[in-house]
């Protein structure tokens, strides 16, 4: 079984920090887990969101995929949430879209 060798987007493509492929710190880029907040109008109303750099990278990424804005996907996930935080429901959002491409990746072994 090989290992997983997690690039970022940001180094474009390589294993982050020169760290051992497959390991924690090859898959950690400091700068991506600094949060940033923004503001977006949500169903008409503007909102502020905070979430870490590597999560507006895949929110936008995510948005980009489905040729929507990120504004008309937050406002999706918004609708859906139920009583998780907004940032939360995101964030999970990710994980759930990121675990569906890794389940239908050609790639896996």
């Amino acid at each position: 079984m090989r290992k997983a060798i997690v690039h970022s987007r940001r180094t474009g493509g390589g294993p982050v920090n020169g760290a051992e492929p497959g390991s924690a710190a090859a898959a950690f880029a400091p700068a991506l887990a600094l949060p940033k907040k923004r503001s977006l109008a949500i169903a008409g109303h503007r909102t502020s969101i905070t979430l870490e750099d590597a999560f507006w990278r895949e929110l936008k990424a995510a948005a980009e995929e489905q040729g929507r804005t990120v504004a008309a996907l937050v406002a999706e996930i918004d609708a859906a949430r139920g009583p998780a935080g907004l940032s939360a429901a995101i964030r999970v959002y990710l994980l759930g879209t990121s675990k569906a491409r890794a389940v239908t990746s050609p790639h896996q072994e």
